[in-house]
């Protein structure tokens, strides 16, 4: 009776697990740059005295689909999206290196180029700050060229650099938020070969209705796992009375 019980309630945790990275992939479906998380599952055998017959499943969400997510066109100035393969470069809260497939930049009131949520990208010498300028315009390979105020359309001079990089993504993790690092913190050099799209974003991969299948699908296997338990509750009992009653 303890196996189906101890089955029951694995099958129920892990369903729970499931739903919280679902409910996250769902809540960043509109998310710029967002890469879905997906459940991937293992076997181990349950340890203790005697043979280890027993195996349970334990489901893990940290694998993400590195996909790239549809393109939607903006024609802002400052909206990017890579071209294939490449991340851009910004720089952490605490000072580190990160990337992020996100290219909706702003420039903040003190001049610093930065991403729609807030972290610095990073150019040949660190975070890019740029001058008061009537026009941006960024090149296919990062550079940023700027007119500055009170100058004639021809002085466009270019001003920095954004750091693009290549790295194998399976040294690649991502961290809380929403940043992809490498697994033993190494910073990448910068990669030629990345290029950039204007006007355009590059919108989350997450795919909504198949997301919503398997909520719906997580949550009915979790119904299915407590009916276990309370049948493997109501064996239990007239198992005790039986052996009451004998």
């Amino acid at each position: 009776m303890d196996k189906m019980l101890y089955t029951a309630m694995n099958s129920a945790r892990q369903a729970m697990q499931a739903q919280t990275a679902i409910s996250h992939n769902l809540s960043n479906a509109n998310t710029t740059g967002f890469k879905s998380h997906f459940n991937t599952f293992t076997s181990w055998h349950v340890s203790g005295p005697g043979y280890n017959t027993r195996i349970m499943g334990q489901q893990d969400a940290d694998e993400i689909d590195i996909n790239s997510g549809s393109l939607a066109t903006t024609d802002r100035e400052l909206d990017v999206a890579i071209n294939g393969d490449g991340f851009i470069a910004v720089q952490t809260p605490s000072g580190g290196e990160a990337y992020t497939r996100a290219g909706d930049l702003r420039i903040d009131s003190n001049g610093l180029l930065t991403t729609g949520a807030g972290f610095s990208v990073l150019g040949n010498g660190g975070p890019i700050a740029l001058p008061p300028a009537e026009k941006i315009e960024i090149g296919m390979d990062g550079s940023i060229s700027i007119l500055p105020v009170g100058q004639s359309a021809e002085s466009l001079v270019i001003a920095d650099r954004i750091k693009l990089v290549n790295p194998d993504v399976q040294n690649l993790y991502k961290d809380a938020d929403g940043l992809f690092q490498t697994t033993g913190g190494d910073v990448e050099p910068a990669a030629a070969e990345v290029k950039l799209e204007k006007g355009v974003l590059e919108l989350s991969n997450v795919n909504a209705v198949g997301q919503m299948i398997q909520l719906i699908s997580n949550a009915r296997q979790f119904e299915t796992s407590v009916k276990l338990m309370q049948e493997a509750k109501t064996v239990d009992e007239a198992s005790a009375r039986l052996l009451r009653n004998s």
